[in-house]
């Protein structure tokens, strides 16, 4: 019986249709992957973010800070002096994600054609949150633009439309 997904010879190998980009950002396959993106281009206030890159590392610090705020709030609740240890690293690890955070709010709003100095609309009460909420939901402006190429058609040059048809 013939195996169907396997070629029959080297000659009837065809390479991939697409290369990967060296920095990753297409590669990535899951939650992890942009995480240590961000983290890798810790403070790189230059060139794009995409929606996924931005809302995983997001979704990463919330869950980092819940789980090192629960002990803080479990020992509060037993009036325990051990309270102070948990704390600290919460203190250490919210110090630690400022410029990782701002690097990575910035690059999203390049992505989507705004400078990061629009980051400092936040700064409005009650909805400056939102306006930059709104900026960051948004979806990649097309092709090129000054801060780059376009982190979703990095890599697919070559690609070729019909490829799955």
């Amino acid at each position: 019986m013939a195996d169907f997904n396997s070629p029959t010879s080297n000659a009837d190998y065809q390479k991939p249709r697409y290369q990967r980009p060296e920095d990753g950002t297409v590669a990535a396959k899951g939650m992890m992957d942009y995480v240590k993106i961000c983290f890798k281009k810790y403070a790189d206030f230059n060139g794009r973010a995409r929606r996924s890159e931005y809302w995983y590392f997001y979704l990463f610090n919330v869950l980092v800070f819940f789980a090192l705020y629960i002990p803080v709030i479990a020992l509060l609740v037993a009036e325990s002096e051990l309270v102070i240890l948990p704390g600290i690293l919460l203190t250490i690890y919210g110090i630690g994600i400022i410029i990782p955070s701002l690097a990575a709010v910035v690059r999203r709003l390049h992505d989507t054609g705004r400078s990061g100095w629009y980051y400092l609309l936040g700064l409005i009460p009650l909805v400056g949150g939102i306006i930059i909420l709104i900026f960051t939901i948004e979806d990649s402006k097309p092709g090129t633009n000054e801060w780059g190429p376009n982190p979703k058609t990095v890599g697919n040059d070559n690609f070729e439309n019909d490829a799955f048809a």
